[in-house]
């Protein structure tokens, strides 16, 4: 997979337009060899109007990024993307987000060309990240006729695979993204905020990776999804 993927880069990079997709792709993906903490990541979270990828829209991008094991706080940042419709009101319950503030918010295009700049060289993280990952690789080939090839963790996967491989009994609601934070006694935030869930994951890949490497050097390849 790990070539796999390495390949799709290079072969999208020759094809897709000037821009920042294509920036991205230049950028060579991190090796899944690399020791774990010697890799820089960006934790994200994305709030839609639903969860079809192929009908629904993206209304805020929330990132920050760790480097060297620890969370740089000075790369937080959270955008409101403009839309072209109302929001549903099921989904406006969840989120919060309002039609006067998507109506101030900018254009898809500029705020993921700042996140892809972000994110180059760098690994996604994200809690139950197959959302995040279907919604951005459809945004740019929307915007830029090519998806978006990514190394991710999945915080939510990786809290499966300690349950399992320790026969932790769990219910489905212990897999969500506060409820595992408070399991490992981290701060609690406000959730459906796409920054502040960001930080919580990138809290809980580090409460994560210190106890599964137990100070031990792991691949960045024991944490990918």
């Amino acid at each position: 997979m790990p070539m796999l993927l390495d390949w799709q880069r290079h072969w999208l990079a020759r094809r897709a337009s000037p821009g920042a997709l294509r920036d991205y792709l230049q950028q060579p993906l991190v090796a899944a060899r690399t020791d774990y903490r010697a890799v820089d990541y960006v934790a994200v979270d994305l709030e839609t109007t639903g969860l079809d990828s192929r009908r629904d829209l993206i209304l805020s991008v929330g990132y920050v990024t760790l480097r060297g094991m620890s969370i740089d706080l000075s790369t937080a940042r959270h955008r409101v993307v403009r839309i072209d419709r109302s929001i549903p009101e099921s989904s406006a319950i969840i989120h919060q987000i309002t039609d006067d503030q998507t109506a101030r918010g900018s254009e898809l295009s500029a705020v993921l060309s700042e996140f892809l700049a972000e994110l180059a060289g760098k690994v996604l993280i994200a809690h139950h990240a197959s959302i995040e990952q279907r919604f951005l690789s459809t945004a740019c080939r929307q915007l830029w006729n090519c998806g978006l090839p990514l190394r991710i963790v999945d915080t939510q996967a990786l809290a499966l695979r300690t349950f399992e491989r320790r026969q932790i009994p769990f219910k489905v609601s212990d897999l969500r993204l506060h409820s595992l934070g408070h399991r490992y006694n981290l701060p609690r935030y406000a959730a459906h905020n796409a920054l502040s869930d960001a930080l919580a994951a990138a809290e809980l890949f580090l409460a994560q990776a210190a106890h599964r490497a137990d100070g031990r050097g792991l691949r960045l390849a024991e944490f990918l999804c």
